[in-house]
Parts: C-alpha cells; sequence; structure tokens
C-alpha cells in the first residue's frame, strides 16, 4: 500500500524517518538552511532507487550513532560515492542487550515486567539524561565537524528517533533554533510512515497483540518528556545551554558562529 506522503518529503522504500530540517526557525529570525542537515533511521536497507536519491543530496558527511549490535542486526549503510562515513556510537552494545532481548522474544508476564507501569517510559527518559550527560565527547567531535566542512550532513541511528533525535536537537540548539520548534521536528518521528519496524519472535498472534504493542509504545515513541528530560539535564549538569556547549562540548564563539554560517539562511 503507498504511504501517503508529504509532497516536499521524499518516499523511501528502505530507509525510515527521513527529512530534511531546514526552514526550523531561530531565535533571532533566521532559519535553517534547507539542504544542510538532514535526519533518518539506518541505511542498511536503501534500495537503489533510494541510494541514487541520497547521492543526488550532495552529502559531505553521514554520522551513524549506532553500536556493533546495531549494525550486526541491520547490517552496514549502503555505500554512497564520495560520501564520508563517520560511526560514532552512542550506546555501548552491552547496553541494555538483556532487555532488547526481552523485547524481542519475552512472553506477556515478561514484559509487563519490564515495562509496565511506567518502567518503559522511564527507561527512555533515563537514556536520554544519560546521553546527554555522558556523550560529550562524541556531540562535541560532530559539531567541530560541522563547522569544519561536513555539510550538508546527515544524521542516523537506527530509527532515527532517540541518538539521531538527541544530535539534531544539540545540532540545532547550538545554532539558536527556537525550542518549541526543536521538539516539534523531534515529534515529526510518531507519524506513521517514518516511525521503526518493531519486531518481535514468534507467531503474529502473540507477538503483536494490542497489550504487547501497548506495552511496547513507550519505547518507540518521540514523546516529549524525552527530550526534555535531555534539556533538563543539561540545565542541571551545565546551569544552562552556553555552559554546556562552551564546557561540556568545547565549542568556542567562532566555532558556534562557523555553525551559524554552514547551517542557517
Amino acid at each position: 500500500m503507498t504511504q501517503q506522503v508529504p509532497s516536499t518529503e521524499p518516499e523511501l522504500a528502505g530507509v525510515r524517518n527521513f527529512r530534511d530540517v531546514g526552514g526550523l526557525p531561530t531565535v533571532n529570525g533566521r532559519r535553517v538552511r534547507p539542504g544542510a542537515l538532514f535526519r533518518s533511521g539506518h541505511l542498511a536497507h536503501a534500495t537503489e532507487e533510494d541510494a541514487a536519491f541520497l547521492a543526488s543530496l550532495g552529502l559531505h558527511t553521514i554520522f551513524d550513532f549506532r553500536n556493533a549490535a546495531d549494525q550486526k542486526l541491520e547490517g552496514p549503510d549502503v555505500e554512497l560515492p564520495g560520501v564520508r562515513n563517520v560511526n560514532l556510537p552512542l550506546s555501548d552494545p552491552a547496553d541494555g542487550a538483556e532487555f532488547w532481548k526481552m523485547v524481542r522474544d519475552g512472553d506477556i508476564e515478561q514484559l509487563r515486567g519490564i515495562l509496565a507501569d511506567g518502567k518503559a517510559a522511564a527507561r527512555m527518559v533515563a537514556s536520554y539524561r544519560t546521553i546527554v550527560k555522558e556523550r560529550t565527547a562524541e556531540h562535541s567531535r560532530v559539531l567541530h565537524a560541522i563547522a569544519e566542512d561536513s555539510v550538508p550532513a546527515l544524521m542516523h541511528c537506527a530509527a532515527g528517533k532517540d541518538r539521531a533525535g538527541i544530535s539534531i536537537a544539540v545540532t540545532l540548539l547550538a545554532v539558536g533554533v527556537e525550542r518549541d520548534a526543536v521538539i516539534a521536528d523531534y515529534l515529526e518521528s510518531n507519524a506513521k510512515h517514518r516511525r521503526y519496524k518493531v519486531r518481535r519472535n514468534g507467531s503474529p498472534d502473540t507477538a503483536y497483540t494490542p497489550e504487547v504493542m501497548e506495552l511496547l509504545s513507550p519505547l518507540f515513541d518521540a514523546r516529549a518528556e524525552y527530550l526534555q528530560a535531555a534539556f533538563a539535564s543539561i540545565e542541571e549538569t551545565w546551569g544552562g545551554t552556553d555552559a554546556y556547549f562552551a564546557q561540556g562540548l568545547g565549542l568556542t564563539p567562532e566555532t558556534r558562529e562557523r555553525l551559524r554560517e554552514r547551517l542557517l539562511d
């Protein structure tokens, strides 16, 4: 069945959650330049047509935030001629390995035990906080690379929602995009045609029941509370975004100005 995708957004057969973040407004009246910064899910299942479209974007760098376990599960990204691929895992393969095995294989009682009563959403909130606080070196590397020469850039993880979502948010905040606009872009990952396809082992009759899908939904939703938890972690740890960029990521005012030059109209 053909998915109803807005005419301004390409319909990619094997890549989920692709979009250009161009057009988002900054606090001082500027906008993100179209064609400079893209986000998506992984590119491992890109078709030839998808790859041709991605190649047409003139990408300089693809930032892949998946870890080795993700890449083993999904496969490596399709290779695009002349494009630099930078792998910066924002989660360790061992992190939650047992948890995610339970998500794929667990029966309803096991899923209730690890996900019910707000536990799934709490896990996501904690994950967002951790990534912001502990992956400063990776986010610093991304922003310095973009400031130097890495535009147009595409950022992705597996679903293009969490690790890529945080990294896109950090990048947008660095150039002064309005926080409400950052959150609104993040929530676009909930669109039906963008959502990650949940994988469960077992028969469809038991693996994808309404209760199972309800228990899993906090893990696969983009929820404002998740990204707001990351923002709160920045405030609590560094006292504000400017201090986060200066102290946490080591960005000088000159580097942030170069970022604005690269990404803003």
